[in-house]
């Protein structure tokens, strides 16, 4: 049986704990604050990224994974004599990914199988996991793959942001309806459809969020028996505790793991955001 080594990049933010744990070798992307270069998950520890982003007026700049960046690391494992997977956050968010492709088309090595999850944080990184899970029990690098290909499908993300300032820099939210959401104090609920951020559903204050959060997961995910449910937060581990009690009361999956939000997602929806994934048996909600 063929050694399989697990290889993703920093949007993915699985917690270092769960790395370590499975040896997932996590490939950063870079955050660009005005001159200074900071290696996402490396340089920076999260909690000084949120307090640079909090005092910064110019949105910091995130850059790609290159093609050589991953060629090194293939070539590792490869001379190692490890099959590997690269799994990746959305290609529609990023082009690390493709970065990924380039990297293996380059080595011309059929050892290489690269995922696109399209998917975001903790959305990819659950999808991660489950690769080193399946990987740790023997499966075979084709058998993961299928997997991880259901497992995209599937996934669900459910997120809200604490200010919607961050987006409206980032272009990913119109101005006009930024103002409205600001001074009506609408908190808006995010998902993913096709890799890319998408409005879900939207409350009056924070303090409906959570519950509207669980009832939306009821909706879109019936049974989480047997399930892992992953809680993402920025910078907000309150919240994140609050969000997992009510999870463990009103859903009760199998698994809760926390997360927090890196840099390179981070940098788009700032500060106080919370976020919810897990994978559905069918993804009807498109």
């Amino acid at each position: 049986m063929r050694k399989i080594k697990i290889i993703t990049d920093s949007m993915t933010d699985l917690p270092a704990k769960l790395t370590d744990q499975y040896s997932i070798e996590v490939i950063p992307l870079t955050i660009i604050f005005g001159d200074q270069e900071y290696r996402d998950g490396f340089d920076l520890s999260n909690k000084a990224f949120y307090e640079k982003l909090k005092s910064s007026e110019v949105l910091p700049r995130t850059s790609q994974v290159t093609p050589a960046d991953f060629n090194h690391t293939f070539t590792k494992w490869l001379d190692e004599d490890f099959d590997i997977i690269c799994i990746n956050a959305s290609s529609k968010a990023s082009g690390t990914y493709q970065s990924a492709v380039i990297a293996a088309n380059d080595l011309n090595e059929d050892r290489i199988s690269i995922v696109d999850t399209l998917s975001l944080s903790f959305g990819a990184g659950l999808s991660v996991l489950k690769a080193a899970r399946m990987a740790g029990q023997g499966h075979q690098r084709e058998t993961i793959v299928e997997a991880l290909k259901n497992s995209s499908a599937n996934m669900e993300h459910i997120f809200t942001v604490d200010t919607v300032e961050f987006l409206q820099k980032g272009g990913r939210i119109n101005p006009g309806k930024a103002l409205v959401a600001n001074l009506l104090n609408i908190k808006p609920i995010l998902t993913l459809r096709d890799g890319l951020v998408d409005p879900l559903d939207k409350v009056r204050g924070s303090k409906r969020v959570m519950d509207k959060m669980i009832e939306l997961a009821q909706e879109r995910g019936s049974d989480f028996t047997g399930k892992t449910i992953g809680i993402s937060h920025a910078d907000a581990p309150d919240k994140a505790e609050e969000l997992y009690m009510k999870v463990k009361k009103d859903l009760n999956p199998s698994e809760i793991l926390i997360s927090e939000i890196g840099c390179t997602i981070g940098t788009h929806t700032g500060p106080g955001t919370l976020a919810l994934f897990f994978e559905s048996d069918t993804k009807s909600h498109q």
